[in-house]
């Protein structure tokens, strides 16, 4: 792949590893990388490991680049990650995602559209934090977060609060906590067992139970997630 995303397949498992060598942030080279990695699974029909940094999985989207406060620039980011969790909520095979520390925004939608999540316990910080960070939640988060997270959680987590792992294996965006050695072969072995299931009838069963979620997440990408409301938004 590149320097930034590297794709390892065996036994009908891709590893897809992430790491920018700082923040894993979510920058369009990032997205485009990892849009390109799923073409791959996707082509492999592979179950898929996704896997960030030791001590963080995702800082979320590039503020460099919202920043910058150029529609075209802005607006292209934020459609790259929604089509991407958009993209990983309806993978026909399962999704086994690795997260060894902080996740934010963008690395917290990945973690929700995910089959299996396991993280690590750690003076980490889960979460959509838009709202601390003078950010608005698009719709699509939205709606992916309503899609997973339990409900004493939801509108907590929705209007910004971020959670250590613990609480936040209670609030939906992980199903186990593991040691920080044992992550990666932990996910290793969820995505081992599912290589002995009739994947037919998984990804019958996923898209049924997903397909409300899906439309949701479409409808609110295409309604919100347009250069001309980026344009407005800006002034431009």
């Amino acid at each position: 792949m590149t320097e930034l995303v590297k794709y390892e397949i065996a036994g009908g498992v891709a590893e897809i590893t992430f790491d920018d060598g700082r923040a894993n942030v979510m920058s369009p080279a990032m997205l485009g990388a990892l849009h390109a990695a799923l073409d791959r699974a996707e082509n492999d029909k592979a179950i898929i490991v996704l896997a960030g940094r030791e001590g963080i999985f995702s800082a979320g989207f590039d503020l460099k680049i919202f920043a910058k406060n150029i529609a075209e620039e802005s607006y292209g980011m934020l459609r790259q990650g929604a089509e991407l969790a958009l993209r990983l909520l309806q993978y026909p095979q399962p999704v086994i995602s690795a997260c060894g520390g902080h996740a934010l925004p963008m690395g917290a939608f990945l973690l929700l559209t995910s089959d299996v999540r396991l993280g690590v316990d750690g003076p980490f910080r889960i979460g959509l934090n838009e709202v601390m960070i003078g950010l608005t939640l698009p719709h699509f988060a939205i709606e992916i977060a309503r899609h997973r997270l339990t409900a004493p959680y939801f509108n907590r987590i929705v209007t910004g609060e971020v959670l250590a792992p613990a609480d936040a294996l209670n609030a939906g965006y992980f199903d186990r906590l593991t040691a920080a050695d044992d992550l990666l072969p932990a996910a290793r072995l969820a995505a081992a067992a599912f290589t002995g299931i009739d994947m037919t009838h998984f990804t019958a069963s996923k898209r049924r139970v997903r397909a409300q979620a899906v439309a949701a997440v479409r409808e609110a990408i295409d309604s919100e997630v347009t250069l001309e409301n980026y344009k407005r938004r800006l002034g431009q």
